[in-house]
């Protein structure tokens, strides 16, 4: 296991934005590439953030108005594409961030999308199923000179899921006058969504992982794994890795964590996301608070419930000697530093966790040739191409002793966009 270091520095808690994060990160990167620094201040920055006001009908009869967004990064390889999320902490800020790490995940994976992410600022819980679809189709209207298949392509994020990419696609296609089902990813597959598309996320950071551990000579029989959110991602990724062999021995939901240092039967837990309260009341030898959970002596941490969670609070006390990033931005840029000096490989999330905008785009294409998938090809495609990624950030990671593997991945993504710009120009 990794080592902490001797004398832990005196920290306070820290917490930044997606912004400041992705911004750091790109200037990371852009110092490892012979890069005009006009276009990395370019890049610092959304081409449009669209801010919207959204007024429904509550089931009481009174009208009340959310404040909805949608920040359009760059779109010089292709359309933008990004979640949209319900979640009473959205801001501009952080769509903003989250949407250039949507460019760089894009680039990463070599697929023909720009960077964007949006969304309402409401706790979906508090929305009776009428007003979720009324909130969700008045949204759309009010993005629709924004959005749109060769465009701007939103797809499902915390708060909303395949059911709300129907109703947004139906509410777009009916003002269009034609269905149009490569409005949004993420559908459910009877109105042209992706067989996989769920799974996707959770699917390709068990792929990383596994790639990971066989760069670092790690057995996955020997190997030991904790996974702090079981949701939807971070369950199809500890139901993989258990099934290839893998000790999962630590999983949690918002409620707690359960601990067995013999392993856990992950196909026997259900997740938060099929039954909520389910993890944290699994009959398990030991419990542990979710924070308690990032600090298990593993073989491998995989952070996939929300962003800094690891922080340079407690950094020192990560005893993983892996950790795979299944949230966006779960390791802020302390934590990042201290896990350099100590040796703990971070493997990042636009990397990890890009199935998702990858089988995102395998949806696209099934809707535009108008052909569907199965869920066999799905899968195979998502590995052909994630090992693809993998082989990509590995070169650029062996090149260079002083890269981090997020270092990496940006340089790859990074440049890719920047070599775009430069075969396209600069309109006069």
């Amino acid at each position: 296991m990794a080592t902490t270091e001797e004398a832990p520095e005196e920290v306070e808690v820290e917490s930044e934005s997606p912004l400041t994060t992705a911004r750091r990160q790109l200037e990371a990167a852009a110092a490892h590439l012979d890069i005009d620094t006009n276009v990395v201040e370019r890049l610092k920055h959304p081409r449009k953030v669209e801010r919207v006001a959204v007024p429904i009908e509550r089931d009481t009869g009174d009208i009340e108005v959310f404040t909805g967004y949608r920040a359009q990064h760059d779109c010089v390889r292709g359309p933008y594409k990004g979640g949209l999320r319900y979640n009473p902490h959205v801001t501009e800020e952080e769509c903003i961030g989250l949407a250039m790490w949507m460019t760089w995940k894009c680039a990463v994976m070599d697929i023909p999308f720009g960077g964007a992410k949006g969304g309402v600022v409401v706790d979906e819980r508090t929305l009776s199923h009428g007003e979720k679809e009324r909130l969700t189709r008045r949204f759309a209207q009010e993005l629709r000179d924004v959005v749109g298949p060769t465009k701007d392509i939103p797809a499902p994020d915390m708060g909303t899921d395949p059911e709300t990419m129907g109703w947004f696609m139906d509410a777009y296609s009916m003002q269009e006058g034609e269905t149009v089902p490569g409005v949004v990813t993420g559908k459910p597959p009877v109105i042209g969504g992706s067989y996989g598309r769920e799974e996707a996320p959770g699917r390709s950071v068990a792929i990383i992982t596994r790639e990971a551990c066989e760069y670092y000579d790690m057995d996955m029989e020997d190997t030991t794994v904790a996974v702090q959110g079981f949701g939807s991602v971070g369950a199809n990724a500890a139901r993989l890795l258990d099934d290839w062999g893998a000790d999962v021995v630590a999983v949690s939901d918002v409620n707690g964590a359960i601990y067995d240092p013999d392993g856990l039967d992950t196909r026997d837990v259900m997740g938060h996301d099929e039954r909520p309260g389910m993890v944290a009341g699994y009959d398990a030898p030991e419990t542990r608070t979710n924070d308690e959970l990032l600090e298990l002596d593993v073989d491998v941490l995989i952070p996939a419930a929300i962003g800094n969670v690891l922080t340079a609070d407690n950094a020192n006390d990560v005893k993983a000697d892996l950790v795979v990033e299944g949230a966006n931005g779960p390791t802020t840029t302390g934590a990042d530093a201290i896990f350099e000096r100590r040796g703990v490989q971070v493997v990042p999330d636009i990397l990890a966790n890009a199935g998702g905008v990858t089988v995102s785009y395998f949806e696209w294409l099934q809707d535009i040739n108008r052909r569907a998938w199965s869920l066999e090809r799905v899968n195979d495609e998502l590995e052909e191409e994630m090992l693809d990624a993998w082989h990509d950030v590995r070169s650029t990671f062996d090149t260079d002793e002083d890269l981090s593997w997020r270092d990496a991945a940006y340089v790859v993504g990074l440049q890719r966009v920047v070599d775009a710009h430069n075969a396209r120009g600069l309109w006069p």
